[in-house]
Order: structure tokens, then sequence, then C-alpha cells
């Protein structure tokens, strides 16, 4: 039989669907290993994002910073120089484009001087006489379209734009403000541009306009850069899938393989992959599946012992039956036929019983699934089972001929066991209805409790002829009746005790039988001894 194991009142849905929600996997070896594995991947990516973001904006700080102290630099040069006039000043253009020719502008940079008007009065490009270069495309076929022509258009559009983005910061720059920032140049690049006023006291003479065009290559070293940190965490996600295919994937398909096969073939016995040296769950699902169906297997083998043992059992009183039926045409005899319909009368009370023995014996199971263990007083359940024993006699006994005797010993007053109250008072009744079938007229039937080693001990004593030696275990066998001098034939279903068994089983207790015997050694009636745990240790 399954052990049936109690479970908790369920919470309430809402607060237990937060709970597996939020709940850590606690004791979860795979859990704690691909939530790792995950965090670590995109840790290196963030960490990785935040390092690089950080020293992009660090140099693009830098190289603005250097621009302004270039330019502030320039700037007080061309205003101490190149401003004219009193009281109203203004900026010579001659004299403050030689000053700017003579200044040391950096290829990678590009400096322009407006005037108050806006008007461009110098350029380091022209001054310095470079010249843009690219290289041209290869030469067109007869007939195949100009891409330089489509591509036009895109071209102004851009170049209008950085117009625009420039004429604002040097709009911005009249007002008597530095401006820095990035925006598109007029070839589509994103530069770092600073815009400073050549301001004589508080009259802005002209504007200084600096710019580093080296922004595209800062931002390609740093996508450059974070390529290793985006290799690493690609390599570590694909380890952890990897990972989490073979050890999850893979032995959880080879365990459904090993389900279907059962389901497919009929087997008996599921044969599952090697699994029970693992020490994560997939281990314990391995080794639980492999109980489950060792358990399934010897449940099915009893189910066929029991279906085999009922239909023998059946068969016997039917065979009776049959055999009186056929009989009772052939004789005319008053006092024969009273036998034969003795016989049948006898024989359908045999198969009503045992019907209904076998009955309680197949449902035992659910009973025991459907009740909840619960704390149980073993000596208030065993004063109750005996006080219905007071004055109540077997069938042909003389009034008061069996008695039935309690005694629970001290300290055993408050014996406590968790489990289910009514399947125990079965298992007590049965004792004692089998210790008064076998006890003598004037015998008396003994219960007892007591308590030895945090267990609980009961007893259920007789006077009747004991129990032969090699018979101490049979009798708990399906079926196995022994019937007592007397007792009229088939009185007994030999399920009484083998019931009994089967509820203390589940209980996590132990039931046995044994002899009593007298101080020379001789047999003076029979004991089964029930033993319990006990709920306080």
């Amino acid at each position: 039989m399954a052990t049936v194991t109690a479970k908790p009142d369920p919470a309430p849905p809402g607060v237990a669907e937060r709970r597996r929600r939020f709940a850590w996997p606690r004791g979860s070896r795979l859990g704690r290993l691909i939530v790792v594995l995950n965090v670590v991947a995109l840790a290196i990516v963030i960490v990785g994002a935040l390092i690089l973001n950080e020293w992009r904006n660090g140099l693009v700080n830098a190289r603005i910073d250097s621009l302004t102290t270039q330019g502030e630099l320039i700037a007080n040069v061309i205003d101490q120089s190149a401003t004219v006039g009193e009281p109203e000043p203004a900026l010579d253009p001659y004299t403050a484009s030689q000053i700017f020719q003579l200044l040391f502008i950096p290829r990678s940079q590009r400096a322009r001087l407006f005037d108050a008007n806006g008007k461009a009065l110098a350029d380091s490009f022209v001054v310095a006489d470079r010249v843009d270069w690219k290289v041209l495309p290869p030469a067109r076929k007869p007939g195949q379209k100009d891409d330089n022509a489509q591509k036009a258009p895109a071209h102004d559009a851009t170049s209008k734009r950085a117009q625009e983005a420039l004429n604002n910061e040097i709009a911005e720059a009249m007002r008597g403000r530095t401006v820095a920032g990035t925006r598109i140049a007029e070839n589509g690049e994103r530069v770092v541009s600073v815009s400073i006023p050549i301001q004589h006291v508080k009259a802005v003479l002209g504007v200084l306009t600096l710019e580093a065009s080296d922004v595209d290559e800062i931002i390609a070293a740093q996508r450059k850069a974070l390529l290793p940190f985006i290799a690493v965490a690609m390599l570590a996600i694909l380890v952890s899938s990897v990972l989490l295919h073979r050890l999850i994937a893979v032995p959880v398909l080879r365990l459904a393989r090993a389900a279907d096969h059962v389901r497919l073939q009929g087997a008996r016995a599921i044969s599952l992959p090697d699994l029970s040296e693992r020490k994560d769950e997939l281990g314990d699902l391995s080794r639980s599946l492999e109980d489950m169906t060792h358990s399934l297997s010897e449940r099915m083998d009893a189910i066929e012992r029991f279906a085999a043992d009922v239909a023998h059992e059946i068969k016997n009183p039917l065979t009776s039956i049959r055999s009186a039926i056929e009989t009772l045409d052939l004789v005319s005899e008053p006092a024969a036929r009273a036998r034969l319909l003795a016989i049948l009368q006898n024989d359908v009370n045999r198969l009503d019983r045992l019907v209904t023995d076998i009955s309680n014996a197949s449902r035992l199971d659910a009973e025991l699934s459907r009740e909840h263990p619960k704390a149980v007083d073993l000596a208030r359940l065993l004063a109750e089972v005996v006080g219905l024993y007071e004055n109540q006699l077997r069938p042909g006994d003389a009034p008061g001929s069996v008695r039935v005797a309690l005694h629970v010993a001290d300290g055993s007053q408050s014996a406590v066991l968790i489990g289910r109250e009514t399947p125990i008072g079965q298992v007590f009744r049965n004792l004692i209805d089998n210790a008064r079938s076998f006890s003598p007229a004037d015998g008396e039937v003994r219960v007892s409790l007591s308590r030895a080693r945090g267990r609980l001990v009961a007893t259920v004593e007789d006077d009747g002829p004991g129990i032969p030696p090699e018979n101490l275990e049979t009798i708990f066998e399906r079926f196995y009746t022994s019937r007592p001098k007397g007792r009229a034939f088939g009185g007994n279903s030999g399920l009484g005790l083998s019931i009994a068994r089967q509820i203390i089983e589940t209980h996590g207790g132990v039931i046995r039988a044994e002899n009593r015997r007298d101080a020379g050694g001789a047999v003076v009636g029979a004991r089964f001894v029930v033993d319990l745990p006990d709920a306080r240790e």
C-alpha cells in the first residue's frame, strides 16, 4: 500500500501565488546555477556598457574642456590685438585674420572666426589649405545609373541641417555665453564643438568656433572595445545554455521517453536513465519516479493477488450453494431438506459477510487518504472501544462469559499520536473481536496501554489456545482463518488482521503476534502487540 502523508492547509490563492512568484529557489542547486549564470552574463554586459559609457562621456568632456581652454586663449589674443574704435569697439578683420593665421590649429580640429554680424572672417581649413578627399567610386558602365546623383539630395539635406545647427550655436554665443556640445558637421560626421564669444568689456565683437572631428573615431573605438565584453557575455550565455540543455532538457526528455515506453508498451516497470547519483532536483525526481513505479508495481501485484484470493474465497461458498441446490430436488425427507436449507442459509450469510469485508478492505486506501491525520488520544480511544463491549456478548455465549478489560499504565494517561481516529479504532475492534472469538466461555480479553522508549505500546491478550509458532506471521495474510473449536465454519472472513496490519503500517507503527506462556512454558493465550509512534517524541 502507498503511504499517505497529510498536506498542510493551503494558503489563500493570492498569497500562495505571490509566494511562488517571489520565492528564491532555496535548496535548489539547478535554480541557483541558472540564476547565477544568467546574472553573471547580464552583469558582464552591464558593467562593460557602464564602463565604456563613462569613458565616452569622459573623453567628450575632456575634449570640450580642452577646446574651451584653447578657444578662450585665442579669443583673448584676438581681443587684445585686433580690437579698434573708441568709444564703440569693433573687430579689425585684417588684423584678426593675421593673428588667426599665426595660431597653431591641430589637423584634427577646425577653427572658424565670425564677426559680430555672423560673417565668416577666417577658417583654419582654408588657412592650412586642407583638402577634403574620399575614395572615388568605380567607373560606371554604359547605361548604369549614377549612385552619387541619388545620394546628392540626402547630402544636401545633411549639409542644410549642419549649417542650421552652426548658425544656432553662433547666435547663442553672440549673447555672450560659451556654447559647448556635440553636433553634426557638413560632411555628416559628429563633432565636438565649442563657440566662444570675443568680448571687449561687455561688447561682443565676434565668435570663435572650435570643432574636433574625431568623435566618430572615439565612438568606433568604444564599440571596438565593447566587443570583448560582448564576446565574453555571449560565451557565458552559450555555456549556460549548453549546461541547461545537458543538465535539464536532455534528462527530462529521457525521463519522458521512459514514461512513454511504459504507457505505449504497457510495461509493468519503468527503465529510468541513471540519474540517481545526481544531487539536484533531477536526481530526486529520478529516485522518486523509481520508487513510485516500484510502489505501483507492488500495488498492481497486490491487486492481482487480492483479485485471485477474492475469486477463490467467493468460489467456495458458491460451490457449496450450487451443490446444495442440485441436491435439494433429490431429497424428499423433511429433515434432510432442512439440513440442506440450513447449509444454504449459512453459505449465503458467509458470502454476504465475505463480500462486505472485501468491500471494506478495498475502500481502506481511499478512507485513509480522505481523513487527515490529527492528534489522537489513544487512551481515550481505547476506553471508548472497550466501552462498546460492555454487556456485549458473542452469539451463543452465556451472559457475562467473556469480559473485556482495559488497563492503562501510569504515565500513559495522555498518550497522543498523530493519525486517523476511525481506522485506529477499527484496528482495536478487529483485535478484540478476534481475541473474543478464541477465548473460552469464562475467559477475559485484556487491553493495556503503556509507553516504552518513546513509543506507545498497546496490547490485546486473550485466554485462548494460542497461535501455532509457524502461523505467527501467516495470520496477517488475507483470507487466512483458523476456526476455534465450537465456532461455526465461515464465521470469519480472514481479513480483520490483514486490515489491522495495513492501517498500523500506514501510521508508521508495527503490529505483531506472540503467545502468552505461564511459568512452566505452557501456552495460556495469545497476545497482539501494537507499537505506534508517540507524538511527544
